[in-house]
């Protein structure tokens, strides 16, 4: 599975931006999809994550309520909405891709199975 996320700018605080993330394979529906991210001088850190089927999403306590995690079994892809910038939002994105529970993406960062290369977001105050 290659992973190819786009989508990031600058934007003001108060601001919406929306990520993709476009999937390659014909394997889609197996796998638990997730965004991650990462500011300068800190640790990567889950964002968000949804189940194979779509129909259950997990999220950090500090995007909860502004960001919202999507995705098209038609295109392959899976979005990030994220709306109510803040400048603390300002990272590199990364998404994600496993076999294994979206449940657990967030403490299985490093055994996660795919990754696709980052896109920054950057939030001015």
């Amino acid at each position: 599975v290659q992973l190819q996320a786009s989508g990031g700018g600058l934007v003001q605080a108060g601001g919406s931006l929306r990520l993709s993330c476009a999937t390659s394979g014909r394997t889609f529906s197996s796998y638990s999809l997730g965004w991650f991210r990462q500011a300068p001088g800190k640790e990567r850190e889950f964002v968000a994550a949804i189940s194979r089927s779509g129909g259950v999403t997990y999220y950090a306590d500090s995007v909860k309520g502004r960001f919202t995690i999507s995705r098209d079994f038609v295109k392959n892809m899976v979005y990030l909405q994220m709306n109510s910038l803040k400048p603390e939002d300002t990272a590199v994105y990364y998404c994600a891709a496993d076999g294994g529970p979206a449940a657990t993406m967030s403490n299985r960062e490093h055994g996660l199975d795919y990754w696709g290369k980052g896109t920054l977001v950057t939030v001015s105050s």
